[in-house]
């Protein structure tokens, strides 16, 4: 029980690298096809986006022994994009994640995640972020706000890009595609667990990468009315 991340994260990592580079040249033909580059939104893209739950992931990577990321995501999750097309800097996003809905691909090491060592489920159901500013940067974006994750609430910044556009039809009133990543220290947050290999190796980094990859859509009646 107190193996974390053990080898069997060899397996979840090739995996969600395929599925990476899959969701890359994806990216990469909306890109194209829609010219994303943060600029080319029009007016009628504006409005409130919900995450559709079954196209997003909510992520994080930890290093494990220095050898490898090991990837895991939250399963239970809800979000909202407030977008404003005329002014990005004005658009908003805030989520919330159960912890208790933590999969690493191995059970054993999911319930030690969900103990006091970790993430305390139990006291802390859940983890949320809320944005309190939107800036350019470069070819992409920052997000900027505050995470509370284990009763402890930090600022955070978060790149990001908006990697496709779909326009309203009769399915749907528009969705937009959102990819992003960033590092936190866990022992910020108050994750302490952990200790060092005989070289005094880590078994767990303190470093965690967070890894976003949002599909949001609006809803018919929420769509822009065709003329």
């Amino acid at each position: 029980m107190r193996r974390v991340f053990p080898i069997a994260g060899f397996t979840l990592a090739a995996i969600f690298l395929f599925v990476g580079f899959h969701t890359e040249a994806v990216n990469n033909s909306f890109a194209e096809r829609f010219a994303i580059d943060g600029k080319t939104a029009q007016t009628g893209d504006s409005g409130k986006y919900n995450f559709d739950k079954p196209h997003c992931f909510i992520g994080f990577k930890a290093r494990h022994m220095g050898l490898i990321e090991v990837p895991g995501f939250f399963r239970d999750f809800t979000g909202t994009v407030d977008f404003d097309a005329k002014d990005i800097t004005r658009s908003s996003v805030e989520f919330t994640a159960k912890t208790t809905s933590i999969d690493t691909g191995v059970a054993a090491r999911d319930r030690h995640l969900r103990t006091a060592d970790f993430f305390d489920v139990e006291k802390f159901p859940e983890l949320t972020f809320r944005s309190t500013k939107v800036e350019k940067k470069g070819k992409g974006w920052i997000v900027s706000g505050d995470l509370t994750m284990h009763g402890v609430t930090k600022p955070v910044s978060i790149p990001f890009q908006i990697s496709g556009w779909l326009p309203a039809d009769e399915r749907s009133g528009g969705k937009m595609g959102i990819a992003g990543e960033t590092t936190v220290n866990r022992r910020d947050f108050g994750i302490n667990w952990g200790n060092n290999l005989p070289s005094g190796v880590p078994v767990v980094a303190d470093e965690v990468k967070i890894v976003l990859q949002i599909e949001a859509g609006k809803s018919r009646d929420t769509a822009p009315k065709a003329e």
